[in-house]
């Protein structure tokens, strides 16, 4: 603890807003509507990996974590460690249940599909970022943000030829921008009754996994 810092446990409930992302894909914070107004907690590194994209809006939540008070200027710092769904007090419920916290945060119906994309530092140098705002744009056109996820990872060990995505199908791409996006998606999800022919893939970007 600093001298000019008192740090503490905190815990406590509220309705889910949504996250506050960076990059286009980085979840940076989790914005919690309290009793006391909304809260934005930060997450920590770990609670970052487990967490999933698809947490619903207006669902309840318990946070805990960590809080620092700066004594000096009196501004409170919330770091989320744990997150756990349940079922708020002042709903009646016939049986009222908390739930455990599962390896990730989320109660999807089925598993969805997910496409990787490697996060390491070379491959965000040469664009990942664009390359997963794409992604999540050409999902929402085709309607399939609740079927398919976009998932971060490690190095896939082909770090010159980054970006490096991998297709639910197991299909790798390297080499990767924005641009290539909307012709591997088609390929990948085709939609129905296209008007205008997409463009093709360079075969030069494409390998198998």
């Amino acid at each position: 603890m600093g001298k000019h810092s008192q740090v503490s446990e905190f815990s406590i409930e509220g309705r889910f807003l949504g996250f506050v992302i960076e990059d286009g894909y980085k979840l940076k914070r989790l914005r919690l509507n309290t009793s006391e107004g909304e809260q934005f907690i930060k997450l920590s590194k770990e609670l970052r990996a487990r967490l999933r994209w698809d947490l619903t809006p207006g669902d309840w939540f318990q946070v805990a974590g960590e809080k620092t008070l700066e004594l000096k200027t009196g501004k409170v710092k919330l770091k989320a460690y744990g997150i756990t769904p349940i079922v708020p007090r002042h709903i009646e419920t016939p049986n009222p249940v908390k739930v455990a916290l599962e390896p990730t945060v989320s109660r999807p119906a089925k598993t969805k599909a997910a496409i990787l994309v490697c996060q390491k530092s070379d491959c965000i140098k040469r664009g990942a970022g664009g390359v997963c705002r794409a992604m999540e744009a050409s999902l929402r056109d085709r309607d399939l943000q609740d079927q398919v996820t976009i998932k971060g990872t490690g190095c896939m060990k082909h770090c010159k030829a980054g970006p490096n995505i991998v297709m639910p199908d197991k299909t790798r791409y390297n080499k990767i921008d924005a641009d290539d996006i909307p012709a591997i998606m088609e390929k990948h999800f085709p939609t129905e009754n296209m008007s205008e022919p997409v463009a093709t893939i360079p075969e030069k970007v494409t390998t198998l996994v």
